[in-house]
């Protein structure tokens, strides 16, 4: 079966090819920002209106689509859009327990198949603001919901995490594989 992954992450790429799983990348253009309703439905969402994106392109593959935000006290965090207002994300998610989303769509010939989501509670450390800063400086976080990376230097920040671990990298394994698994795949 031609899988196609909606997504130009290399995390996400990562993963799969440690799953074994053969796939191609085209990556889905679609509007982050024009999403109204529920923030917490957001990466479901989103998740969905790019597997569809691809899917519509790409006649008889599979597509996978996904999307990640984190979210504190309800509000989503995205990607940090300078070194400030990373520093300023991971201040407050400091010493704190937050929520990471990430939504799992998958979708075919221009029809959604399933959709869904996984939820992981992430606890921060109580870092001192010259390590968050020196992390800042890394410029690691930049690309990063929440600014920070898991799987990276970032994991200095974390204290611990309820749920999977695969799911703040962006792509929750468990879930993806048993939605492929109901759908035969």
């Amino acid at each position: 079966m031609d899988i196609v992954l909606a997504s130009g992450s290399p995390r996400r790429s990562e993963i799969l090819k440690q799953l074994g799983i053969e796939f191609r990348v085209v990556v889905s253009h679609e509007d982050e920002d024009k999403l109204t309703g529920n923030p917490l439905e957001f990466p479901r969402k989103l998740a969905a209106a790019k597997a569809l994106a691809v899917s519509r392109m790409e006649a008889g593959a599979l597509v996978l689509g996904f999307d990640t935000l984190v979210f504190l006290d309800g509000q989503p965090l995205g990607k940090p859009k300078d070194t400030a207002a990373a520093f300023a994300m991971l201040k407050s998610l400091n010493n704190r327990t937050h929520k990471v989303i990430t939504g799992v769509a998958i979708a075919k010939d221009g029809k959604l198949l399933d959709a869904s989501e996984e939820e992981t509670e992430v606890i921060f450390r109580n870092n001192t603001d010259q390590t968050l800063q020196d992390y800042v400086n890394s410029k690691d976080p930049m690309d990063k919901a929440g600014a920070y990376g898991i799987q990276t230097q970032g994991a200095r920040l974390i204290h611990s995490v309820k749920g999977c671990f695969y799911n703040v990298v962006g792509l929750p394994i468990a879930k993806t594989l048993g939605m492929l698994e109901q759908l035969k795949v």
